[in-house]
């Protein structure tokens, strides 16, 4: 089911948030020809963003992972959500803040047409909760990108308890004109990445703090004995210690489940600002 030309030319993404995430999205679609309008609040972050996302395409080209082709549509940027009243597909990218999503989505549904789908790159708010801060929560859904996601093809959908097929189908065919793999899941907190991933790195990360291992000797057990490509702790550096924490608090309140309470040492790191990769050091020093 490939999108057409003629509905890419009348695509056009609003990415809401310019950080890791939404510069990753906003790469994705432009290397695929689709328009997109990038919004933040921050005119400094925004500016970043402008410069970071055509090296992104351009690693992704590089890869094999995004077309190689000069011919790109532009970047639009904003600090206004005004700007994403004309989108067709609108991915809301800001921090993993349950208050905040909530209210970047409900403004955005009162800017944008009554239908148009509204998608959520939470990695474990439930999506029906998020939902119903908007105006319309039939057209609400989440759509869990792998970091980065012009690199990991496969992006995991949620369907909430009120989405509808007018939701779901208009953000399934997009993905599909993005190369994506798209597999949907049921509504809840984690949805399925989320509820193993981060309660692994939580546990890893415990072991780590009691002593029991090193942060290289646990990764290196589930690469060689699991087969893992990076072990959780790396995965956890990638992803952002803070955006694990904030996972992990999300999780631990909506299922009161004592393995989602983030550890003393993630907590630690996070304290000191020591995010992963993104900061230079985490679990693992990076070169700047």
């Amino acid at each position: 089911m490939e999108g057409t030309v003629e509905e890419q030319d009348k695509s056009l993404v609003a990415v809401l948030g310019a950080g890791v995430m939404g510069v990753g999205i906003a790469a994705l679609a432009l290397g695929h020809g689709v328009p997109v309008v990038l919004v933040d609040v921050d005119d400094r972050v925004l500016e970043k963003a402008a410069r970071d996302v055509p090296l992104r395409i351009r690693q992704g080209q590089l890869l094999g992972k995004l077309p190689r082709t000069t011919d790109l549509p532009p970047l639009t940027t904003s600090t206004s959500l005004e700007a994403a009243a004309a989108a067709t597909v609108v991915i809301e990218a800001v921090v993993e803040m349950p208050e905040v999503k909530a209210k970047v989505l409900r403004a955005v549904s009162e800017s944008v047409a009554p239908g148009t789908p509204l998608v959520s790159n939470t990695s474990g708010i439930p999506i029906d909760e998020l939902a119903g801060h908007t105006l319309r929560p039939s057209d609400v859904l989440g759509a869990h990108f792998m970091n980065p996601p012009y690199l990991i093809r496969t992006v995991e959908v949620i369907r909430g308890p009120r989405t509808t097929d007018e939701a779901l189908d208009p953000a399934l065919r997009l993905l599909t004109s993005l190369d994506r793999e798209s597999i949907v899941v049921g509504d809840g907190a984690g949805f399925v990445i989320n509820r193993v991933l981060q309660r692994m790195i939580n546990e890893s990360a415990r072991i780590v703090q009691e002593g029991i291992a090193t942060h290289e000797e646990v990764d290196a057990l589930f690469q060689g004995c699991l087969g893992h490509r990076t072990g959780p702790l790396a995965t956890a550096d990638l992803i952002g210690l803070d955006n694990v924490v904030d996972s992990l608090r999300v999780l631990h309140t909506r299922t009161g489940d004592a393995g989602f309470d983030p550890c003393e040492l993630l907590l630690s790191k996070v304290g000191t600002g020591d995010f992963g990769r993104k900061t230079g050091r985490g679990f693992y020093a990076y070169e700047s």
